[in-house]
């Protein structure tokens, strides 16, 4: 079973590969391109279906077999031969397994990637790190760039700090303006961004290559406020390609929650704040970390009323080259 699953997602990977090029612009399908962005997972922390939900949403996604994994991209340095896992999502076998398999590319030794890059401590973002404990990968000084504080988290915290003394895990810390090379051809760089941080702060990340430059912000608390509002302008600065935070629709499909408790920046309002750069750069602009409610994932008219204004939903094995 396991095995026609994984088959499985490899076919949806390829198909959305192929599917990219429509869907990103620029995008091109030739795999000798130096260096490339792979959108792995879509969805907020918990994926579709997500546990304890009942609704419709979750109960069709089950009976359809309809999956989607938490946000996640993969970077791909193909002059050098690596690879570098942005978010340790808890889908990350799937996750790496998509990767290796469109690019052919596999890591050294135990390491299944050559690096990896996380946001902030939210379980999406980086419980699959303890797959590469010894119970598992067992994975040998794989580096993993992280926040000062979300380092000194992982260092004093079970079960990471394991990871981190057997030397599975080798961090590397940035501060917010940091500018590094997590892979030789790859540039990185990190900005601070607001969000719930009760073990970590959260950064985004500009990821660029020899041409071009991808924004990859999946969790923010809001766009801009009194104490910055340029953020969103400063995020966006040149950038070719965005990734943005698409928890939430409108905020209607949580009837009884307190949105002020979870804050996301509403998909509807960022596109009345970036309709203007939508419309003469369309397609570059494009959600991601959709909760399980969004009802984006299955109402074709929002999708098309999403992309006659310009902007995009990220697909699981799209591709932009750098």
């Amino acid at each position: 079973y396991a095995g026609r699953m994984q088959r499985h997602a490899s076919a949806i990977a390829l198909v959305f590969a192929l599917m990219a090029c429509s869907h990103v612009e620029r995008s091109t399908d030739d795999v000798s391109s130096p260096c490339s962005v792979w959108v792995l997972g879509t969805a907020q922390d918990g994926g579709v279906p997500h546990v304890g939900c009942q609704k419709a949403c979750c109960a069709d996604a089950r009976r359809e077999g309809f999956a989607r994994y938490p946000a996640c991209l993969g970077v791909v340095d193909r002059e050098h031969g690596k690879t570098l896992l942005i978010e340790a999502t808890p889908s990350i076998d799937a996750q790496i397994t998509l990767l290796q398999e469109a690019t052919g590319l596999r890591g050294t030794g135990r390491n299944p990637v050559d690096a990896v890059l996380l946001t902030h401590a939210h379980i999406g973002h980086y419980a699959g790190l303890v797959h590469f404990g010894r119970e598992v990968a067992s994975t040998k000084k794989l580096p993993v760039w992280v926040s000062e504080r979300m380092a000194a988290f992982l260092r004093t915290h079970g079960p990471w700090q394991q990871l981190v003394e057997l030397e599975q895990i080798e961090l590397h810390t940035i501060r917010p303006g940091d500018e590094f090379r997590p892979l030789p051809a790859i540039r990185v760089r990190a900005i601070a961004v607001p969000h719930r941080d009760e073990y970590s702060d959260t950064m985004a990340f500009q990821i660029s290559g020899p041409n071009r430059t991808v924004l990859f912000v999946p969790d923010i608390d809001r766009w801009d406020d009194d104490h910055d509002e340029r953020r969103l302008d400063r995020l966006l600065d040149g950038v070719d390609v965005a990734y943005l935070d698409g928890t939430f629709w409108d905020g209607s499909e949580l009837p009884g929650r307190n949105l002020a408790e979870i804050p996301h920046p509403l998909i509807t309002a960022t596109m009345l704040r970036l309709s203007d750069r939508a419309r003469h750069m369309p397609g570059s602009l494009r959600f991601l970390h959709l909760n399980h409610t969004n009802p984006l994932w299955r109402e074709p008219a929002l999708q098309r009323r999403l992309e006659e204004a310009g902007f995009g939903l990220a697909r699981r094995g799209e591709r932009v080259d750098l």
